[in-house]
Order: C-alpha cells, then sequence, then structure tokens
C-alpha cells in the first residue's frame, strides 16, 4: 500500500515539473553597451537557475516565462537583474542596457627618483672605475688573479691568462679596440656639441672634407681632453685652430 502511494506521489510531482517546464519557452533577446566587447555575459534565469553566455554581439537565448527573473553577470559590467513580463516574449528586439563598471584612480603621483642608481643601492662600490664593453675586456684579459691558476707557476702568484693574451696579440689587437671605441665616443660628441653647418660655414670645411677633418681633430691627445670636458666654448676656439690647419694640408695635397 505505502509503495502504490509513493509511486503516485512520484508521478505527480514529476508530472508537475514537466508542466512547470513546458510553460516555458525560448526567450531571445540582446545586451547593449558603451563598448563592443558584448561576449561573455552570463545570463541566469534565477528561478531555474539554467545559464547561458551571450555572443560576440551581445545576443542570447534562454528558456523562460513571464515572471521569472533573468539576472546578467560579467566582470566588466555592473550586475542588472531584470524581472521579465509577457510582452518580452512578443518583443522582437529584446533589449537588456548593461553599465560598464568604472575602475577610476582617485591620485596618481609621479615620483623621480634621480639619485637611485647601482651606486646608491650598493651594487658598485663607490668611486669604482666604470668600464667600457672594450675596456672591460682589456682588463679582463691583462689583470692578475693571484687566486688563479695556483700551483702552476713560481709560487702560484700569478695567472698565466695575461701573459698568454700578451704573447698571442690578444692584448694587442684589445687595445686597438679600446683605442677605436674612444675616438668612436669624441666623433659623437663632437657631433653632438656642432652641426653639420658649423664645419661647412663657419670653419671653411669644404663638404667632402667634413668627415676626414673630425677624425683629424679626434686624433689630437690635446683636443680630445678638451672635448671631453664638454666646454663648448673652449672645444670651438681649439677646432678652429685645428681647422686653419687642415686646409693648408687639404691646399698642399691638392697642389
Amino acid at each position: 500500500m505505502i509503495n502504490k502511494i509513493f509511486c503516485f506521489f512520484m508521478m505527480f510531482l514529476s508530472q508537475f515539473v514537466w508542466s512547470q517546464d513546458n510553460e516555458r519557452s525560448v526567450l531571445n533577446g540582446r545586451i547593449i553597451s558603451n563598448t563592443n566587447d558584448l561576449e561573455g555575459v552570463y545570463v541566469v534565469n534565477a528561478q531555474t537557475e539554467a545559464m547561458v553566455s551571450t555572443g560576440t554581439d551581445g545576443s542570447f537565448s534562454i528558456m523562460a516565462k513571464p515572471g521569472d527573473a533573468l539576472v546578467f553577470s560579467s566582470i566588466q559590467f555592473k550586475e542588472n537583474r531584470i524581472l521579465l513580463v509577457s510582452e518580452n516574449f512578443s518583443d522582437l528586439n529584446f533589449i537588456v542596457k548593461l553599465n560598464l563598471v568604472m575602475h577610476q584612480l582617485q591620485e596618481v603621483i609621479i615620483k623621480r627618483y634621480d639619485n637611485i642608481n647601482a651606486v646608491a643601492l650598493g651594487i658598485v662600490p663607490a668611486g669604482q672605475k666604470s668600464y667600457t664593453e672594450a675596456e672591460r675586456k682589456l682588463h679582463t684579459a691583462t689583470a692578475l688573479n693571484p687566486t688563479a691558476n695556483a700551483g702552476t707557476m713560481a709560487g702560484g702568484s700569478i695567472s698565466a691568462d695575461p701573459l698568454f693574451n700578451f704573447f698571442s696579440g690578444r692584448t694587442a689587437m684589445l687595445k686597438k679596440e679600446v683605442a677605436v671605441e674612444k675616438k668612436e665616443l669624441f666623433m659623437r660628441l663632437l657631433d653632438n656639441m656642432f652641426t653639420l653647418e658649423h664645419f661647412v660655414e663657419r670653419l671653411k670645411i669644404p663638404l667632402e672634407y667634413v668627415k676626414g677633418f673630425k677624425y683629424y681633430a679626434v686624433e689630437n691627445d690635446k683636443f680630445t681632453v678638451i672635448l671631453n670636458s664638454k666646454n663648448k666654448t673652449s672645444t670651438e676656439f681649439l677646432l678652429g685652430e685645428l681647422a686653419v690647419k687642415y686646409k693648408e694640408i687639404i691646399a698642399s695635397e691638392a697642389k
């Protein structure tokens, strides 16, 4: 007897649930907002907990009926809850507007830390010489390392690498690289300090000889010392003297 009552109850419950679901129909709609990124917004029927997500154009389709509440949820939009009415199902253009979540900064403070460098952070000891790439290679090739190859030389006091580099010619090659690097540095300083017009119009160096004159100038040790000090007045004065001598050289070669 109990089993019959239980079976009857289950059949009644199933029929009730089926009739409830049968009342719902497909609701087609679309979301809009102040952005073109409308894909992936969750649309949840709060009554049935059915969930779908919007397409690239913001469109969606979900089973619902009048009286159901649809919840629209996404990271970039404020949550919106819509209570459905009969007109929504007959409306061929059912649109729900969503508002973007605005993350506004209250204040932006920009600080400059001009004094923060490798020395200030303790990475490099204060007063230590700063090497260029070519100088670093030369220093490494010629430095005597007391701990290297200990026991392999007399007393194990120095490394054999500097001697090997000297006799192999590597040290001489690296010294040439350092010299070339310095001349390139001086050439850049010269280019930054004076325009092409200064050489042609002020110093009267023929245009085709300007580059040669610059090389001539940076070969002068006295001039490079003044140039490296970045004193434009002194550099310009000495550059004028060199220009006179260089034009004399050009004139003598033209004879």
